[in-house]
């Protein structure tokens, strides 16, 4: 334990120090090419680092902030986009913490980040709103991280039924920490990490609108927009979006296999890529019907509701689940969940 603690040091120390160099240098430097250039090096680093770390935790975070988001945030710096290039340019703190947090600045006119957008405004005014405060989250899952002891005497369709609740839950909660230290340590106005995604009436509005925002938010600068951009002059501006969203799920997908990749070691099934494919042509084909119905055709919110959240789990259990069962990773992260939960009454021993 000792020496994982050493080596995760090293790694926070070496990400500490990239960063002062993308504030202090790159950003010197003029945007384009010669800047991404000046990139590349950090972009590799991130990139790297997990490989250096064992323990579940410890990787998934330093694989999902920087391997990841960390790594598309730098990309759009190159370019002068995103959210640090919107930063305060003389505050290295805040480059660090915008570079470093799983976090979605809100957006308004006299700052491109600093007023929630109208999109999430419409969102929560037309759907109701469950009382799952972060307190409860984290009392549920406590509640799955403990249940799961008994996995044996339920029914396995039950179990990956809860494991989606619980995967929901453990994002949910670390971006949620996030979220609140950061409002709390800088006093900037953040999104909520999710828009209450079990109340999502259609596949575009959970993907899109609710679900896991930060990660929302970059690939649809880094991937979606580019890409609508491209293919604009060849489909027009009313099909360009299609591809542009089937090659953003297919990103999403290959990240998710990579940040499997750093915590398994296992070489990847595809299962979890073509779980993110399934959901991209699937958005596709919602978004056809919905052209040609016009809102002729509108279901209830309580089936469209069922429908959506229903499918979503429904091919996670298909899809997503199984190989990471297979190598064990679900378990893992279950236990070092309990040690988690268990340090305070330890501490206090």
């Amino acid at each position: 334990m000792e020496g994982e603690i050493n080596k995760l040091v090293k790694v926070w120390l070496s990400i500490l120090a990239s960063l002062c160099y993308c504030h202090f240098l790159a950003s010197k430097i003029s945007t384009g090419k010669l800047r991404l250039i000046s990139l590349l090096p950090i972009v590799f680093l991130f990139t790297i680092l997990p490989l250096y770390l064992s323990l579940v935790f410890p990787i998934s975070v330093v694989a999902l902030l920087f391997s990841w988001l960390g790594n598309f945030k730098l990309l759009l710096f190159a370019f002068d986009k995103g959210p640090l290039s919107n930063h305060p340019r003389h505050s290295l703190i805040h480059f660090i913490i915008i570079a470093s947090f799983p976090i979605t600045i809100k957006e308004n006119k006299k700052h491109p980040f600093l007023k929630t957008p109208q999109i999430h405004q419409d969102s929560s005014q037309h759907h109701p709103k469950l009382p799952l405060s972060w307190p409860t989250k984290v009392l549920l899952f406590a509640i799955l991280a403990t249940v799961h002891g008994y996995k044996q005497k339920v029914h396995p369709k039950i179990v990956l039924l809860l494991y989606s609740c619980f995967v929901y839950l453990l994002i949910d909660i670390l971006f949620g920490i996030a979220v609140a230290v950061v409002h709390v340590t800088s006093e900037m106005e953040l999104e909520p990490p999710s828009d209450e995604p079990y109340l999502s009436t259609s596949l575009q509005d959970f993907w899109g609108k609710r679900w896991n925002l930060t990660v929302s938010y970059l690939l649809r600068h880094t991937v979606y927009k580019p890409i609508r951009s491209f293919f604009g002059n060849v489909f027009g501006s009313d099909w360009a979006p299609l591809p542009a969203v089937l090659a953003s799920f297919l990103v999403s997908g290959l990240m998710h296999e990579l940040l499997f990749y750093y915590i398994t070691r296992v070489s990847p099934t595809w299962e979890v890529t073509w779980y993110f494919v399934l959901q991209g042509a699937c958005v596709f084909v919602e978004f056809g019907v919905k052209r040609v119905f016009s809102g002729r055709v509108r279901l209830h919110s309580a089936i469209s509701t069922a429908l959506t959240v229903g499918f979503v789990v429904g091919t996670a259990m298909w899809l997503f689940f199984p190989p990471l069962l297979k190598t064990g990773l679900v378990e893992k992260t279950i236990e070092e969940s309990k040690v988690l939960l268990d340090f305070p009454r330890f501490y206090r021993k």
